[in-house]
């Protein structure tokens, strides 16, 4: 059989590399990984009042708008990981397609990017575990900024600890729990959107169009500026993550055929899903003029539950904290690969210790707990600042797709060098004589979502000089670090060469 440990196994070996992860996930279990990332219900319910806030109902128009842009990034994606089905995902990819120094500096950028956003899903529970109950506001209340920042450090930091234990527990385990989050989060949305739509109170024009509130005031459309804050902000957070299914595909059976397939309907589905959700959920809220829907204390868990009552509105939002700690744990397991792909291939201080498996679990157990633990630093280092929602979550959106865009630059690359020496690239999947179309416009679009996200507004890093450029600072800076570290770990491996030689 294709599909076989061996053949799979004997399919690693050609890349130099040695089966050492446990390879047990199926078609479903790579969908999975991939839709628990994204994960809308998470993403929605914490970033919709952030969306909502800046551009009111019509910020609805973000996501289609992005859910186009990111296919085109998950198709050229679809065809690396049939390519190269190896843990690391993006960084195997531009490793193999650009060379080893690009490898670094988008597994580098990538590595900093999921470790901050394992920090920004966690704080997720802030925004629905207060609305259950008011004792899960432990550190002052709800109507202080700053206690309410406190208290999603203190909440997400306890998540992290529990995800640390669970990743270092096996993959095993860690695919049951993600298998069980998915298949509840696909029953949670399909039920929601049911009954928002049989709650709607107005048509689907007035409520994002000709935008109507409860009084039967127009509410005035924004302007371009406002959409593209708004893009930065919802839909841009939630719809990145898809390439998950490439980033386990040595834990995955026959991944050449899985992986490309599981990254596409990742997306489609959680895009489909969100963009119902998002429709029918302004369609029934009692008015959109409502100012808790572009509140963090409101929001989209605030119109769930004044729709459906209180007591249906906290059963969903326990689906929805369910989600949060399932993406939680696989962006952690994520990460956790990426540090041990590169690890393994010794560009990362501690090398050695960090692509260490343990015999027991088949996990690097050291990268799952320095995961965790810069995770809750990024977290703790960020206390006495208000809108670290905003920051840390528009700092995660910027690395991956400033990621992205290296790996879909030197894919397009590749594709033009393969193409003038009649290459046949081999991959089960492949996108045939619209590689070239789609390549070019995912890579325009990713341009456009680096700019875009790491834009000095107002509205995503407040008003203080320091925090409107603080993406430009922290990238900056994290460039510079990875070259230091790069070129500090060839030199190193250059000098112990020449000492065997001597």
């Amino acid at each position: 059989m294709n599909d076989s440990p061996v053949n799979d196994n004997n399919d690693l070996a050609s890349f130099g590399y040695r089966q050492e992860l446990k390879r047990s996930m199926g078609s479903f279990s790579s969908f999975a990984a991939g839709f628990s990332y994204i994960s809308i219900l998470t993403g929605l319910f914490q970033m919709f009042h952030l969306g909502y806030g800046v551009a009111g109902p019509a910020f609805f128009w973000t996501w289609p708008f992005v859910l186009v842009g990111q296919l085109l990034v998950a198709l050229c994606f679809a065809e690396l990981a049939s390519r190269f089905p190896l843990s690391g995902g993006v960084y195997q990819w531009a490793k193999f397609t650009g060379n080893p120094f690009l490898g670094w500096m988008t597994g580098w950028i990538y590595l900093a990017c999921l470790i901050v956003t394992l920090a920004a899903v966690a704080m997720a529970l802030q925004v629905s575990l207060p609305q259950i109950s008011d004792s899960f506001q432990i550190i002052g209340t709800s109507n202080d900024p700053k206690s309410v920042a406190v208290n999603a450090i203190l909440l997400g930091s306890v998540l992290i600890v529990i995800s640390t234990i669970i990743n270092v527990k096996g993959i095993k385990l860690l695919a049951v729990i993600n298998n069980i989050g998915v298949f509840t989060e696909l029953i949670g949305i399909i039920i929601l959107i049911v009954l928002l739509f049989l709650n709607k109170v107005r048509p689907p024009a007035e409520a994002v169009i000709h935008i109507k509130n409860a009084g039967g005031a127009v509410n005035p459309f924004p302007g371009l500026s406002v959409l593209m804050a708004a893009t930065a902000l919802t839909a841009s957070y939630v719809l990145y993550g898809f390439d998950t299914a490439g980033t386990l595909a040595e834990e995955t059976h026959d991944p050449r055929k899985k992986a490309p397939r599981a990254i596409l309907q990742a997306l489609l589905a959680a895009g489909i899903g969100g963009l119902l959700v998002l429709l029918f959920a302004l369609m029934a809220a009692p008015d959109l003029g409502m100012p808790d829907l572009g509140n963090i204390n409101g929001g989209l868990p605030m119109l769930v539950k004044s729709v459906l009552g209180e007591t249906v509105g906290i059963l969903f939002l326990c689906i929805v904290i369910f989600a949060i700690i399932v993406c939680t744990f696989a962006v952690h397991s994520g990460a956790v690969r990426l540090m041990f792909a590169m690890g393994r291939d010794r560009l990362l201080p501690y090398s050695k210790s960090l692509s260490e498996v343990s015999h027991k679990t088949q996990v690097p157990v050291l990268a799952t707990l320095l995961c965790g633990l810069f995770a809750i630093i990024i977290l703790l280092v960020n206390i006495q600042f208000p809108k670290v929602f905003e920051l840390v979550t528009s700092i995660a959106i910027l690395w991956a797709n400033l990621a992205y865009w290296i790996v879909v630059a030197v894919q397009l690359k590749n594709r033009f060098i393969s193409s003038r020496k009649g290459i046949d690239m081999d991959a089960k999947f492949r996108l045939g004589k619209w590689g070239f179309p789609v390549n070019i416009l995912a890579l325009t679009w990713s341009s456009f979502m680096v700019i875009n996200v790491s834009w000095p507004r107002t509205a995503t890093y407040g008003f203080e000089w320091y925090n409107q450029y603080a993406a430009w600072i922290y990238t900056a800076g994290l460039i510079c670090i990875g070259v230091f570290i790069y070129y500090y770990k060839l030199n190193k491996r250059k000098t112990s060469f020449q000492t065997i030689i001597d």
